[in-house]
């Protein structure tokens, strides 16, 4: 009788679940929004109430279909919080296929833990999360989540698609201000102007989308709000714990950041005395600059550090002093504080690092600073200073910072300048190869290169923080080779060398295989090292544009010596090529058993037109081709 029971309460309970009304079926999904699509977002309102400039209440329901594993990273739940990001409530739901709900979230299955990252020492940062780890496809989530902010510094941006191969059937942004309230907005890739009412004191904004089909990934693109709909919303006065602002224009914004800074830049007494040791007998600021920037680098060290309002105010100059450490704002404010010490004047800088350099609205102020620089300013030449890196030379800025629009917080507020542009001529790697064939076809080489400016950056790195054995593996990953061995791998650095720093590497090889015997006719390809790898695949409706952000020059020469006896057969033509994206030159000779193989290429930065995609793909792919193309030798009869 128990038995029974147990399956009659089983079926009962199966049969309430599946009672109500079956919910977002995917037979509903209009077909044009299935193509090369792995998820598809059926309903999504996110609303933002602004009810002054220290209350943000938000609400964000998202209803969406996972077709298959591909999708699974769009069905799950991810929200951060801390002491000035509440997160309310949250609920979810499970659908099957038809619609119908296979079971409720539960709130002990929400994850709750901490956010910090390996480089954080402290944060109070905090991160719940859930999945519901179905895998019968396809399936449909549901989430609701209600959050209340307590400053207005930032507002959240609404993008309806969350990435490639993610279909949108429907999506709002509602946001709610007092009449009163200055809300600005900048959108993209939106038709028309948001709808607008008046309700009880308030204006809303209303913004919403329907049926974007799933984009898939071009390659060379640019900012997301170019290839599809997005919406930035940003204050003009603001609030962020018990400070109050303007964003209106970058230099209301430095301004507010000066406020956060002030009083920070106080020198303990010893390190004052430190300071005037350190420069004792320099004679020019770029000498002093350059001592005290090494002084910085070899007693501190970079750890984030994230409490209270951590992501915007640095610590003070003293606690850097005291405990040798410090986040980015920390120790850009400490080298700061040293300089002025020393009588020279800088500015902290706001920059957005890393990738998405040319993600960046200068016309529209808001917050999309991820990292802080200092600029030091001179009669003649600027000086920018990574004051995270223990490594980097005074003045050089890397990839992750350089090119792009950076905030000055100045004197008297602040202005956006751009940091340095590394042009083709200063980001080199110039390579010299002499390599030996025997009988087999096994080949000895032996390179020397010498890499400069942004081509220098990942050695710098392989140099700074890996072991000879990590370094070995990179290494290896880097070569295009089937088979090999490294007999020899070393690394030296000019730091200082200008006007940009430079490393040399010298590393000996064996290939075993590497040229093919058939016969007497010995199969050669001169271009050992240096093989192009991007051929880029037919895009018959680019829709964007190209953005090519690296300019870069490479020049290789190599020599292969081949066993005595061997005539040339077939040599390739030289190859030029000269195009709006850069050029590239090919030529091979032999002089009595040596194979002279010479290689140039130069690739400009800039943004070009999609229609111009196939130009491209014609230029890459010949590159492509030229690079592994064969010299076949023939070996003379014994007379």
């Amino acid at each position: 009788m128990i038995r029974i029971l147990t399956i009659l309460t089983g079926l009962l309970a199966t049969m309430s679940a599946f009672a109500a009304d079956p919910q977002y079926p995917v037979s509903a999904i209009p077909a044009g929004l299935l193509k090369d699509a792995i998820a598809v977002q059926r309903e999504e309102v996110l609303t933002v109430k602004i009810v002054d400039t220290r209350d943000v209440r938000m609400v964000h329901r998202v209803v969406v279909t996972i077709l298959n594993e591909n999708g699974d990273k769009f069905g799950g739940l991810s929200e951060g919080y801390d002491k000035y990001r509440e997160i309310k409530d949250i609920s979810g739901v499970l659908y099957d296929a038809q619609g119908n709900q296979l079971r409720k979230l539960k709130q002990s299955e929400i994850r709750d833990g901490s956010a910090v990252s390996d480089n954080n020492l402290m944060d109070d940062n905090r991160i719940k999360t859930h999945h519901f780890y179905h895998k019968v496809y396809p399936y449909t989530v549901a989430y609701e989540v209600e959050y209340r902010h307590r400053f207005t510094a930032s507002l959240p941006n609404w993008v309806p698609q969350g990435g490639y191969q993610y279909a949108v059937e429907q999506s709002r942004l509602e946001v709610s201000v007092p009449e009163d309230y200055d809300l600005r907005f900048r959108q993209y890739r939106y038709n028309g102007e948001p709808a607008k009412r008046t309700e009880k004191g308030s204006k809303v904004l209303t913004w919403e989308v329907k049926g974007l089909p799933a984009l898939t990934k071009e390659q060379f693109t640019g900012p997301w709000r170019e290839q599809t709909t997005v919406v930035y919303l940003a204050p003009s006065s603001f609030s962020f714990a018990a400070y109050d602002g303007s964003m209106s224009t970058w230099e209301d914004f430095a301004k507010f950041q000066s406020v956060l800074n002030e009083g920070r830049g106080v020198l303990p007494d010893n390190i004052k005395a430190v300071v005037a040791k350190t420069i004792a007998g320099a004679t020019t600021d770029a000498e002093k600059i350059r001592l005290l920037y090494n002084y910085m680098q070899q007693n501190t060290r970079y750890i984030s550090i994230q409490l209270g309002i951590g992501g915007w105010q640095p610590f003070d100059a003293a606690y850097v002093a005291a405990k040798g450490y410090g986040d980015c704002k920390a120790l850009s404010n400490y080298m700061k504080a040293l300089l002025a010490e020393a009588g020279i004047r800088s500015h902290y800088t706001l920059v957005k690092a890393g990738e998405g350099a040319t993600d960046f609205m200068e016309d529209f102020t808001v917050d999309q600073f991820n990292h802080i620089i200092l600029c030091v300013p001179g009669t003649k030449d600027t000086t920018w200073l990574e004051c995270t890196s223990q490594t980097a030379p005074a003045g050089y800025l890397g990839s992750f910072t350089n090119d792009r629009p950076v905030l000055l917080v100045t004197e008297t507020g602040g202005k956006l300048v751009r940091t340095p542009i590394y042009t083709a001529a200063q980001n080199l790697q110039l390579r010299n190869i002499t390599a030996e064939a025997d009988e087999a076809g096994n080949l000895k080489v032996a390179s020397k290169t010498r890499y400069t400016g942004l081509q220098q950056d990942d050695y710098h790195s392989l140099m700074s923080y890996l072991s000879k054995e990590k370094q070995l593996e990179y290494v290896k990953g880097r070569l295009s080779l089937p088979s090999f061995d490294i007999r020899q791998l070393d690394y030296k650095a000019h730091p200082d060398a200008r006007p940009v720093p430079e490393i040399e590497e010298s590393l000996d090889l064996t290939v075993p295989n590497y040229a093919s015997v058939t016969g007497k006719r010995l199969f050669i390809t001169p271009n050992i090292l240096n093989r192009h790898q991007g051929k880029l695949t037919a895009e018959s409706a680019r829709k964007s544009d190209i953005y090519i952000r690296t300019p870069y020059r490479d020049a290789d020469t190599v020599q292969i010596a081949v066993p005595p006896g061997y005539l040339p057969e077939s040599l390739f033509p030289e190859v030029k090529l000269n195009t709006r994206f850069g050029s590239y030159y090919a030529k091979v000779t032999i002089e009595g058993n040596r194979i002279r193989y010479i290689r140039q290429v130069e690739m400009k930065a800039g943004r070009y037109p999609a229609a111009e995609y196939p130009a491209l793909e014609e230029f890459f792919n010949q590159m492509y081709k030229s690079d592994r193309s064969r010299v076949v030798l023939v070996k003379k009869e014994a007379s």
